[in-house]
């Protein structure tokens, strides 16, 4: 009965951690790209009022639609922002202090938003949308680390994927709550902007109850009494001897050493394998055009017949649909492994990048290649879901040791938003130059990245961090192992001979 009783505890303890830090954590990511869609026509017509409030101008269409994507894609900017600050604050302040100092900078956005209209200016929202990105920007990095250094191994990846579950929730209550007959109209658009602060208000009261990170607390405080407490009331039941032998391990190796610097990663040969790895993956899941295939929805369900007023409910099909992919995920990740989800999604998404592109091709020669195409959307959408989306996230938690991970996520945060941004300049010129073969680029992406974690990413499932070390040190050192094998045989002829 104990330990049935433990294992409860254990399951409890943590679901209820990972749904607070979450809540407030990565579930602001997807919400605040979702909750954008809705009021795109209002917030364009507010933009226009006040120029010809202040100046009596008249702005024209392109001028109007230029400040609408400055408000949207400014919100990448402060993502990068958030990224390169992350990792500072969680050595600082730790992990779980810095979820909760993040919420700073989404108050702040959020009654800046709400008060937009009143005081007649689009600027608010503008320095709005750099505050939530920010804080968007910190939790989407430090949240993985604090459920990757909590979680005890054998479930380390399904909790570190539940960031992913929780951004592809926050798309779906976006998407709900952005619609019409909610805060979707002309006449709310500025609570829709503002009810991110609700999230953070749940996670404010909650979250403080929950441990910090124990290999945080052992490994950069040295707080090995602190650490024991964590674990026990995160396991649910007393400390097992192993896993906290593995963190004094880590300790000890780590000893003396000072967290690192981003650029120190790029000369440390140690890691180099790593850091591609980590900047390959976190690249591709932005470029793989799963953003783009959202805002490209509408067409496609426009060109499959759907009415107008219609599309906003079918829209939320997407959302739920990566929302249950990274559930299913969730559920598969310890069984499968992290390698084989990352690859099999990304050549399912080759597969359907190429039949979209065929369907696109043919959508007003064959009658029912609108569904097709409408069918493909569904599907890359699965299919992110079932890989990129989750596992991403995980990697640099379990590739890193605890001096480079807070670096290690600085830099695969520099590159998701930096390559989300760049997708968000560049996808309206894909569609206006390429036409239908708009999604070639993103399912050559897909393939090179699908060869480059078969080739490259060893697994990690179930392995600890001295085994994962071990095995990227195969492609660190490879040149030197093989010089240093020849010298060895070498020199047993000689001895040989001399004998």
């Amino acid at each position: 009965m104990a330990t049935v009783g433990a294992e409860k505890g254990n399951v409890w303890t943590l679901a209820l951690m990972v749904t607070s830090a979450a809540i407030g954590g990565t579930l602001q990511y997807g919400y605040n790209l979702a909750i954008m869609n809705a009021p795109t026509i209002f917030i364009q017509n507010f933009i226009n009022e006040t120029f010809l409030e202040r100046w009596d101008i008249q702005l024209q269409d392109y001028q109007v639609t230029l400040l609408w994507t400055i408000i949207v894609s400014i919100f990448s900017l402060g993502g990068l922002a958030g990224a390169l600050i992350a990792g500072p604050m969680t050595i600082r302040f730790g992990r779980k202090k810095c979820l909760l100092l993040n919420n700073i900078f989404l108050m702040a956005g959020a009654v800046l938003a709400l008060t937009s209209r009143a005081a007649r200016s689009f600027e608010m929202i503008i320095i709005a949308r750099v505050l939530v990105g920010i804080n968007a920007g910190i939790s989407m990095n430090v949240q993985p680390m604090y459920f990757g250094e909590s979680a005890p191994k054998h479930l380390r990846g399904a909790v570190s994927l539940s960031s992913a579950v929780f951004t592809a929730f926050g798309v779906v209550l976006g998407q709900v709550v952005g619609l019409r007959e909610i805060l979707g109209s002309d006449s709310c658009w500025q609570y829709l902007l503002a009810s991110n602060a609700i999230p953070g208000f749940i996670q404010l009261l909650t979250l403080p109850w929950f441990p910090e990170s124990p290999r945080y607390l052992l490994i950069d405080k040295g707080d090995k009494e602190a650490c024991v407490d964590a674990l026990r009331r995160l396991r649910g039941c007393e400390v097992q001897t192993s896993e906290l032998n593995e963190i004094l391990q880590e300790q000890a190796d780590n000893k003396g050493m000072r967290p690192s610097r981003p650029w120190e990663l790029f000369t440390d040969r140690s890691v180099r394998w790593q850091l591609i790895s980590v900047m390959v993956i976190s690249s591709a899941m932005q470029l793989c055009g799963n953003d783009s295939i959202y805002f490209y929805a509408f067409y496609v369900f426009k060109e499959a017949g759907i009415p107008e007023d219609k599309i906003q409910y079918i829209t939320i099909g997407t959302g739920t649909c990566e929302f249950t992919a990274c559930i299913l995920c969730n559920l598969l990740i310890e069984r499968k492994g992290r390698r084989f989800l990352l690859m099999g999604g990304y050549i399912l998404m080759t597969g359907w990048a190429i039949v979209f592109t065929i369907a696109l091709s043919f959508e007003h020669i064959i009658s029912w290649m609108p569904y097709m195409s409408m069918t493909c959307t569904f599907t890359y959408i699965l299919s992110f879901g079932m890989g990129p989306a989750g596992v991403t996230g995980v990697l640099p938690t379990e590739i890193f040791n605890q001096t480079a991970r807070p670096a290690a996520y600085m830099i695969a945060g520099s590159m998701m938003w930096i390559n989300l941004f760049i997708i968000g300049m560049i996808f309206p010129f894909l569609v206006s130059e390429l036409s239908q073969y708009c999604f070639v680029p993103f399912g050559a992406v897909c393939l090179l990245s699908a060869l480059y974690v078969g080739v490259f990413l060893p697994e990690t499932k179930g392995k600890s961090l001295a085994v994962i070390t071990s095995e990227f040190n195969k492609l660190n050192f490879k040149g030197q192992e093989e010089k240093a094998e020849v010298q060895y045989q070498l020199g047993e002829v000689r001895l040989s001979t001399a004998l």
